[in-house]
């Protein structure tokens, strides 16, 4: 009996020790943040998300989820009940995101902010603050893959009906077309190559007539300077310009003399000249008039009234 009771309060004592240790243990580990409640309200799916996953602050961790039901009040909205410490920076510009571990598909609440020095969001027990979850980087992914989805279905239905049997006649013309061109383009270096040929010698012609240009150039400015020479001793003075413009001064002057001395002379030979044009002119009307009178000279003249002869005219 006394090896049995032995045995019974060493058994005894041994699981009281092993519990006292346990209790020890936790309590030293027991978590002493204060924490405060938050919660998220959305319409999105939230694939990978369970309760008692990692709450982060721009990658710290600050909380932990507690709770994911349905919101009774609005039908088809999730509430993600929150435990965050009440130390983190959570004001009102804070937003939520998705996040996501590596490839394992464990999803965790990513909490970010618009911008630095907001006021801090207030929350109790009684009144819980809400964060807005806001779309993350599957979530827009996954929409914009359904969009490209979208646009790349419609290419392939324009590309269908490109390549349709009403267009591939045009298509096959339109090769053809492209088929003759580079045959074409093909043959040119060929029709090109006697030109090609002939460039050597047309460059030499080039070359001896731009010689010959420098040589007509250098004569043009020879002559040039020549009539340059020649401007300038005709303009000097007492050259040429300068010994006609005085002769020709001389000449007036004698010209002026000449003209008021023979002037009068030349007056009164002129209305001699007019008087014998007159009495020559008289001459031809006369004979004109009267051929015979050549013959048998001028007729007498008529008498006149008191004169032997007169006949008075009759009527």
């Amino acid at each position: 009996m006394e090896n049995r009771s032995y045995a019974l309060m060493t058994g005894v004592f041994t699981i009281a020790l092993l519990v006292a240790a346990v209790l020890v243990g936790l309590w030293l580990n027991r978590d002493k943040t204060d924490f405060v409640p938050y919660e998220i309200v959305t319409t999105q799916s939230i694939p990978g998300l369970n309760p008692q996953a990692t709450v982060r602050y721009r990658g710290l961790e600050v909380g932990r989820v507690d709770e994911i039901v349905f919101d009774p009040r609005v039908t088809g909205q999730i509430l993600i009940k929150l435990s965050v410490d009440e130390n983190s920076p959570v004001t009102t510009t804070t937003f939520a995101t998705l996040g996501y571990q590596g490839v394992t598909g464990i999803a965790f609440i990513q909490l970010d902010d618009d911008r630095t020095g907001s006021p801090r969001l207030k929350t109790a027990p009684d009144q819980t603050a809400r964060i807005p979850l806001r779309p993350g980087l599957l979530d827009m992914l996954e929409k914009r893959g359904l969009a490209i989805l979208e646009k790349t279905e419609q290419i392939t239905d324009s590309i269908a009906k490109i390549v349709g049997p009403e267009n591939q006649q045009t298509i096959i013309g339109a090769f053809d077309s492209i088929g003759k061109a580079a045959d074409a383009y093909a043959a040119i270096p060929q029709k090109l190559e006697p030109t090609i040929e002939r460039l050597p010698q047309l460059s030499a012609k080039l070359e001896h007539s731009l010689d010959s240009f420098d040589t007509v150039a250098g004569s043009a400015n020879s002559m040039i300077k020549n009539y340059d020479q020649l401007a300038v001793r005709l303009q000097s003075p007492d050259g040429p310009v300068e010994r006609l413009n005085t002769a020709i001064g001389s000449l007036q002057a004698a010209t002026s003399e000449l003209e008021l001395e023979t002037l009068p002379h030349v007056v009164q030979m002129t209305d001699e000249a007019r008087l014998s044009l007159r009495a020559v002119r008289r001459t031809a009307n006369s004979l004109s008039e009267r051929p015979q009178s050549i013959l048998f000279g001028a007729p007498g003249e008529q008498p006149g009234p008191g004169e032997p002869g007169f006949a008075p005219p009759t009527k």
